[in-house]
């Protein structure tokens, strides 16, 4: 997580501002939402189960919190659920056993906390019905993952390094010199840890993962033996040989319904690097494309979604993303980048608790392991996700500090929208493309407002109205604003 922090600051060098963030908020804008311009069926918005739910899986208020739309109670207070629908669980690469004399090494550096225990424990046997499979292993990360599931969650299971076994330096948080650190001969039993897991959790524990992914920026060199996670480089050259085995692996055992997804590397301008390294044959294996946001308001979006979506016909999610920002205006910023030049049908983020208050919606303390308070960011996410949900149309609005979502069953027009300055400003909305604009009785559009300066956390209105197909609605410095405009036709 440190490294990523880092990368945040550092990747920041070609700014989207300089060519593409030409919609920037800035005072009395006009936005123009195109029905016409479409950008595929939002699927939903998510989480990574570990490291938080390593510590808080067995909580069902946290359960509710995020993965339902419910009001829950927390802290003495009652808060809206996020209503994440997407839960990646994370595949471990630790155990404490001994095999012919051999055991895990271990940074110095990594917290007992990120230390994930795998369930392939013994090279020796493949068999998971043997004793060399623990299947208690990892059970409150595996408790989150299933409350998620019964929730209607779609799961997504991931590696952030193979089991410590298959390591050249049997370390799970990477080589001395941030190197390839998967063996070459154990790329099939990576590929077939993760098949047995998917399968098992089918059969044991009511869970259907949807994909599966092998790495988790791999080409990456911050993932060294004295890191403070788990981790591995794997270059894509290696990432091309163990694809085919992931499918294989999964075809076996009767999951060909179950999807490959790849490569999660760390920033988009890195994802496009990776992905157009890959042959014709290798591209064919993966049917989407994850990328992490950790290159914030830098990179070329643009360039990755037409490679990968235009080009290739692929699926693309952000499958992971953090920001130290507790605010949650960073967030919305660099969520608003994403559906302005990303264009991804799927949005998570890294963990939702965490012990740095910047980094997490809700934060804990490491040291005692006692979750703490509600940051804001908590309830700037909730504006996205509480209200753009799965099955509805993402829109082209022509700005970054905009966001358009169509429920056409429900003739609903979902608007999020940010004013990541620092001067109050009116942002006006043509609807004029739509045949059919109401609004509620009277032109009624209901809103949520969030303050990140304070104030507001996530508060509902009713005081604005729609003038024809027009609505103009005014934005604080640093506001972040959801507006549901109902009786919308095409």
């Amino acid at each position: 997580m440190m490294r990523r922090r880092t990368l945040l600051t550092a990747a920041g060098g070609t700014l989207l501002g300089t060519t593409l963030a030409t919609g920037t908020a800035r005072a009395d804008t006009a936005v123009a939402v195109n029905p016409s311009a479409a950008y595929g069926t939002w699927e939903g918005w998510g989480t990574s189960l570990a490291w938080w739910a390593n510590v808080f899986g067995a909580r069902d208020d946290f359960a509710d919190l995020f993965f339902t739309t419910r009001q829950v109670s927390y802290g003495g207070r009652t808060l809206p659920g996020l209503g994440l629908n997407i839960a990646r669980y994370n595949l471990g690469a630790c155990s404490w056993n001994s095999v012919d004399g051999e055991t895990m090494a271990v940074s110095p550096n990594i917290p007992r906390f990120k230390q994930i225990e795998g369930y392939w424990q013994d090279w020796r046997n493949e068999d998971p019905a043997s004793s060399a499979w623990n299947w208690t292993a990892d059970a409150t990360q595996r408790a989150m993952l299933q409350k998620a599931a019964q929730r209607g969650a779609v799961t997504e299971l991931f590696a952030n390094s193979p089991m410590w076994w298959m390591c050249s330096n049997h370390n799970p948080s990477g080589a001395a010199d941030g190197g390839n650190n998967l063996q070459s001969w154990n790329h099939r039993q990576h590929a077939a840890h993760l098949a047995a897991v998917a399968l098992y959790a089918r059969q044991h524990w009511g869970v259907t993962f949807a994909t599966v992914e092998a790495f988790n920026e791999p080409s990456s060199a911050w993932w060294k033996a004295d890191g403070t996670q788990e981790g591995c480089h794997v270059d894509a050259s290696v990432q091309g040989a163990v694809l085919p085995y992931l499918r294989s692996e999964l075809d076996k055992r009767g999951l060909q319904s179950t999807r490959i997804a790849a490569s999660d590397e760390t920033s988009y301008d890195l994802a496009r690097t990776t992905w157009n390294s890959f042959n014709a044959t290798t591209k064919s294996l993966v049917d989407r494309v994850n990328v992490h946001g950790y290159q914030g308001a830098g990179g070329r979006r643009d360039l990755l979604y037409t490679d990968v979506v235009t080009t290739s016909r692929k699926a693309l999610w952000n499958s992971e993303t953090g920001d130290g920002d507790g605010t949650g205006l960073t967030l919305a910023k660099n969520l608003l980048y994403d559906f302005r030049w990303l264009h991804p049908t799927a949005w998570v983020y890294w963990q939702v608790m965490d012990p740095s208050a910047g980094w997490a919606m809700i934060a804990y303390d490491p040291a005692t392991l006692q979750p703490g308070a509600i940051q804001t960011k908590y309830y700037v996410m909730a504006q996205f996700s509480r209200h753009i949900r799965p099955g509805m149309t993402i829109l082209d609005t022509g700005v970054s500090n905009a966001v358009a979502a169509l429920d056409r069953a429900s003739r609903r027009l979902v608007i999020v929208a940010a004013n990541t300055g620092t001067s109050a400003q009116t942002l006006t909305f043509d609807l004029s493309r739509f045949t059919t604009v109401t609004g509620g009785t009277g032109g009624l559009v209901p809103r949520w407002h969030t303050a990140t300066t304070g104030g507001d956390q996530y508060r509902s209105y009713t005081d604005t109205y729609l003038t024809g197909k027009t609505l103009s609605v005014p934005f604080a410095a640093g506001s972040v604003q959801t507006l549901q405009v109902d009786g919308v036709t095409v």
